[in-house]
């Protein structure tokens, strides 16, 4: 593990990776140290999604108010430095406020809020609707140090991912926005709240508070919870959410609540209602400190979403899970699949791509997603059984590897799943798609298992032509370009229940999912819906 302090030597560090494979993924964890399991979560997933992993340490003035903690945040860098060598992290950037900031700061006072020369330097201004409401109401010019930090990191690093905690929901959804309104080609990962036992979210700033304090300040979960429990039970409106956070709240009169509001989790406007979903967020006072935390309420049917490799049985295991549960059926791959058919179809070179991306931007998609009689159109034309070819089933994995395509049908399936109610599969749908699915499960089986059935399908369709050797062969590369691809490779989510396939029939694996879903849900629904 390498420790940097200077931008030129990690810029030097990072280019020298990039020279040597250029393209490498980096994924980035910006944080102020004092790390604890929330960050680990963090820094674990960016291990794992990415060749290089790098956690900055910087605590940032320009975020703190002229009355807050900057000089008592706590500071251990020895102790940062020694959880991320054993999380397995490869840079840790710990620069000076000197370093960052330049001549806009007293170099003889690098600790101090107050040499800051706003005048002198150049800050970001996230969108004003974003910050006049949750802490932005009490913290005058924070998210604007946020965003500058933040930015400035992305700038340096020019990380593939970035990773943030969804207990700053704030905070993630005004880099959302930056990043989105700035094009900036990184990726924005969310990343669940950890929380301790007593369900206190964790955050640095716990070390100011007594084990008593602690047991205290756990009642913030617990009254999320109930008005979660309120909402669960066909309350949508906000004023019966706030009273109810604030009712159980009050019943601790050592938590004095700063604030409870509802908003849309990504416009952060208020809402009266919750049409679709909503952030429930509180801020409140325990002893020395301030917390936050939040909980979203989604007013939508389940989503279940089905990973896993190539070949696996998802798309036949999707459309009869669907009109069990009676639910809609989102064949992904169909999507992926259609772009990849006209891209042959208009001969335009898959590893170019400028023409792929022109090519998505004149596309569009239809589809039926009724389990019972799943369409797909690209442009009017029906390519329904035209995308199950060998030769779109060769090259669907190039198409998928392109950013373009990429957003794209994050796009187009997010939508699909906006009012819930969908079975969807994919080989990213629960870790990228939809990862807040009430049910994710990731289908596997063995390559020669999956080599097999696909020999048997070819002989359906009068193709038994090729070895069994030769289909595994192509099932384990295709493996391969799938779990190492840039854009969202295949893994498992953290959260997922695998189910192997191997030795079970497809009725066996659907009792399977119906069980889950039982268990993690509740009975499913009568009859599916039908949607375009």
């Amino acid at each position: 593990m390498r420790l940097f302090t200077s931008i030129a030597a990690l810029r030097c560090y990072l280019n020298l990776q990039k020279s040597a494979a250029p393209d490498v993924e980096v994924g980035l964890v910006p944080t102020m140290g004092a790390l604890h399991a929330g960050h680990l979560s963090l820094i674990r997933r960016a291990r794992q999604e990415n060749a290089i992993a790098v956690v900055s340490i910087f605590v940032n003035p320009l975020q703190f108010g002229p009355t807050e903690d900057f000089q008592d945040y706590p500071r251990n860098l020895e102790q940062d430095r020694l959880l991320c060598e054993r999380a397995g992290v490869d840079v840790i950037f710990a620069p000076a406020a000197g370093e960052m900031f330049g001549q806009a700061i007293d170099a003889g006072s690098q600790l101090a809020v107050a040499p800051i020369q706003a005048a002198s330097l150049t800050q970001v201004v996230p969108p004003p609707t974003m910050t006049a409401v949750l802490c932005g109401k009490s913290r005058p010019g924070h998210f604007q140090g946020v965003a500058t930090i933040v930015l400035k990191l992305l700038n340096i690093v020019q990380p593939t991912r970035a990773y943030f905690g969804q207990k700053d929901a704030q905070q993630l959804a005004i880099i959302r926005k930056l990043v989105a309104d700035f094009n900036w080609p990184v990726g924005i990962v969310p990343c669940s709240i950890v929380r301790e036992d007593s369900g206190l979210a964790m955050s640095s700033r716990n070390q100011y508070l007594t084990a008593e304090q602690k047991q205290q300040a756990s009642v913030l979960y617990r009254a999320l919870q109930q008005a979660e429990q309120a909402f669960k039970s066909g309350d949508r409106a906000a004023a019966t959410a706030l009273a109810t956070v604030k009712a159980a709240a009050a019943q601790v009169p050592e938590v004095q609540i700063e604030y409870a509001e509802l908003v849309d989790p990504d416009t952060l406007t208020r809402l009266e209602t919750v049409e679709t979903a909503g952030l429930l967020a509180v801020a409140a006072r325990v002893g020395p400190a301030r917390l936050i935390d939040n909980i979203i309420l989604k007013n939508r049917r389940p989503i279940v979403a089905i990973d896993g490799p190539a070949g696996a049985g998802k798309s036949t295991v999707t459309r009869q899970a669907a009109r069990a549960l009676g639910l809609s059926y989102l064949d992904t791959g169909a999507m992926y699949r259609a772009l990849t058919w006209r891209a042959l179809a208009t001969n335009t070179p898959i590893s170019d791509a400028p023409a792929i991306a022109e090519l998505v931007n004149s596309s569009y998609l239809e589809y039926n997603l009724d389990p019972a009689s799943f369409m797909m159109k690209i442009n009017g034309e029906d390519v329904t059984e035209a995308i199950r070819s060998l030769a779109v089933t060769a090259r669907v994995s190039e198409i998928a590897a392109h950013l373009a395509v990429r957003q794209f049908m994050v796009k187009q399936q997010q939508q699909c799943g906006k009012l819930g109610g969908i079975v969807a599969e994919g080989r990213d749908i629960g870790t990228n798609v939809f990862p807040d699915a009430e049910l994710k499960i990731f289908l596997t089986a063995s390559v020669r298992e999956r080599a097999r059935r696909r020999q048997l399908e070819l002989k359906d369709t009068g193709r038994g032509d090729i070895g069994l050797a030769q289909l595994e062969q192509d099932i384990a590369l295709r493996d391969e370009k799938d779990s190492t691809r840039k854009i969202a490779p295949l893994r498992k989510a953290d959260d997922a229940v695998e189910i192997s396939t191997d030795g079970l029939s497809i009725s066996e694996v659907i009792d399977r999912i119906i069980a889950l879903y039982k268990e993690r849900i509740g009975a499913p629904s009568a009859s599916p819906i039908a949607g375009n």
